[in-house]
């Protein structure tokens, strides 16, 4: 059995006024905790949330900034990773980590709702040993791609894999390109968005554009302008939750195909035409520079022909 976890979430600004019951289901969800608000009440009645400031809390409490809750989320069951035959392609493997070509369609790791058929659990099936820091559910996980975006992922299988990737990734050392197709004409051929982003107050599934969110940066150019649609390469400097997308949609130029902040017309492509093209960093054990391409993939490489033909956008 699993010991009981003590969680803390502080109020931010933006959140005042929202009910307490709501808020804690939605912020425990984010961190992939499977629960409902049903669930949290419980908790509520029986004194297993807390506030720092005095007094007694109840589910209909409107949020105050600044106020800090405590939760003691019950111990349960480990969570196991069961293995899964998952459609991929190991791009390099080494005693350390381990570089993945991840199909669009695939979750990364396991989560609430999605326990199943991640890469994780793929890599479970071929043998892949990841290191257990990332978490239960996180194994080796350093960073993630969104499920609906195609392309490199790279997982680590020791500590100091681990704690080496995440430091480069923290300096913003690593590489990460994206070749993207967004809607309209662009402006200027190249350029750097510099937007903070959060999560959205009106929706916790959006993240968007707020000035008290974490700086993200993505610099930009263009390598092909049609009509409505244009091909651009992203260098991400930093790697906020859906900050490429994010970040396009508020300069007017949302992905292709993405279902959260794009257009209700747009290219015939099931998910954002989002690729991470290519991936660079220094092996944390040798010191040596690693760097991995992958190619863009069949449905994004087709429409790119026909925009190029004329035949769409």
């Amino acid at each position: 059995m699993r010991s009981a976890v003590r969680v803390i979430y502080e109020v931010a600004p933006s959140e005042a006024g929202e009910r307490l019951d709501k808020w804690l289901t939605e912020r425990l969800q984010e961190d992939e905790v499977d629960i409902s608000r049903t669930v949290v009440q419980q908790w509520l009645k029986s004194g297993s949330v807390t506030r720092r400031r005095p007094g007694k809390v109840k589910a209909s409490d409107p949020l105050e900034p600044g106020d800090v809750y405590e939760i003691e989320v019950p111990a349960e069951e480990p969570f196991v990773i069961v293995p899964d035959d998952v459609a991929m392609h190991i791009v390099y493997e080494d005693d350390d980590l381990v570089v993945v070509d991840k199909p669009r369609g695939v979750v990364v790791h396991p989560g609430a709702g999605n326990e199943r058929g991640t890469l994780v659990n793929g890599l479970a099936a071929r043998g892949v040993r990841l290191s257990p820091l990332g978490g239960e559910m996180r194994p080796g996980v350093v960073h993630r791609i969104d499920k609906d975006t195609s392309g490199l992922v790279m997982f680590a299988k020791t500590e100091r894999a681990y704690y080496g990737l995440t430091e480069q990734l923290r300096e913003h050392t690593v590489i990460r390109h994206y070749r993207a197709i967004v809607h309209g004409k662009m402006e200027h051929r190249s350029g750097t968005i510099d937007m903070p982003i959060a999560r959205d107050p009106n929706d916790r599934q959006r993240m968007a554009a707020r000035l008290e969110g974490k700086r993200a940066v993505t610099h930009f150019q263009v390598i092909e302008q049609f009509d409505r649609y244009a091909v651009v390469m992203c260098q991400l400097e930093t790697g906020r939750t859906h900050q490429i997308r994010v970040h396009f949609a508020e300069i007017g130029h949302p992905l292709a195909g993405d279902k959260v902040y794009g257009r209700r017309h747009t290219l015939p492509i099931d998910g954002q035409a989002l690729h991470a093209e290519t991936l660079g960093f220094v092996h944390p054990a040798t010191g040596q520079w690693m760097s991995f391409a992958s190619a863009l993939p069949p449905d994004m490489e087709q429409l790119i022909e026909w925009l190029r033909a004329g035949r769409i956008g």
